[in-house]
């Protein structure tokens, strides 16, 4: 049995732009559903969704026949927790809060197996490498990992041209909401300054080399973020489109007038659905 190649890190490679999706419903069924649409990649979040090891599994199980990559978000950069996420068959992921090249060093090393890190050895209970069935797999699994890690404050912003320097780091993705908080603009992800500061972040990181991300999900501003050089974006969450998408259903019945027919009780009965 062969190793799955990681589609998402060849194409950030590739410098192909890659669009993305949130998903926070923490379920496998609408993760499945999900990866039928078409996106690029699907952040699978366990940093504020309700995700634990069991789902995280689940989701990953629900997209594997598809064409959307799953990218997965630990709450934080915990080595026990990132191994037992690697070990389920996760390939990319996205470590949020790194605010130096030290922390993204160490993010890199919680991937890699000895000598060249300091992930566990359990392949022969592992997914990842279907059971010690994949040829080689300790020898290989490293090539495969994609480590992308979140600039979220001032500090990273600060560090961001060598956080992207770390060897390993295959990406750098900016977090616009804790980012407009830790710049003194508090629920303001897309104020013109924050903007700027992403702009100039995603300049530092594809200057060295590495691949720059960002969540937009304004079209306009999720264009003028690819424009800057920007290849993975993330242009929606499934929570705000399924409230979005409700809300506007439920408006759109309370604001219908009235059809004669109805008026008089002679319209279509409910009990017809």
């Amino acid at each position: 049995m062969q190793m799955p190649e990681n589609r998402f890190k060849r194409a950030l490679i590739e410098k192909r732009a890659q669009l993305g999706l949130w998903v926070g419903l923490a379920d496998p069924y609408v993760a499945e559903l999900l990866a039928c649409v078409g996106y690029d990649w699907l952040l699978i979040d366990g940093e504020h969704a309700p995700n634990d090891l069991r789902s995280m599994l689940g989701q990953l199980q629900a997209v594997a026949p598809y064409g959307s990559s799953p990218v997965v978000r630990p709450p934080h950069d915990d080595p026990a927790l990132i191994k037992q996420w690697l070990d389920i068959g996760a390939q990319s992921l996205l470590i949020p809060m790194v605010d130096t090249a030290e922390q993204a060093a160490g993010c890199v090393a919680s991937t890699r197996y000895p000598p060249h890190g300091i992930r566990g050895v359990g392949s022969a209970l592992a997914r990842s490498s279907r059971w010690n069935q994949i040829d080689d797999y300790l020898h290989c699994a490293d090539d495969q990992m994609c480590v992308l890690v979140q600039a979220e404050t001032t500090r990273a912003l600060a560090n961001v041209g060598e956080i992207a320097a770390v060897d390993g780091v295959d990406g750098v993705f900016f977090g616009p909401a804790d980012l407009s908080a830790s710049m003194g603009l508090m629920g303001q992800p897309a104020h013109p300054k924050v903007q700027r500061a992403i702009v100039d972040g995603i300049a530092s990181v594809v200057n060295a080399g590495k691949a720059a991300g960002v969540l937009a999900v304004d079209p306009a501003v999720a264009r003028t973020y690819l424009d800057a050089g920007a290849t993975f974006v993330a242009v929606g969450v499934d929570t705000s489109l399924l409230v979005q998408a409700a809300r506007a259903k439920l408006q759109g019945v309370r604001t219908q007038p009235a059809s004669q027919e109805a008026s008089r009780g002679t319209g279509p009965s409910s009990q017809a659905y």
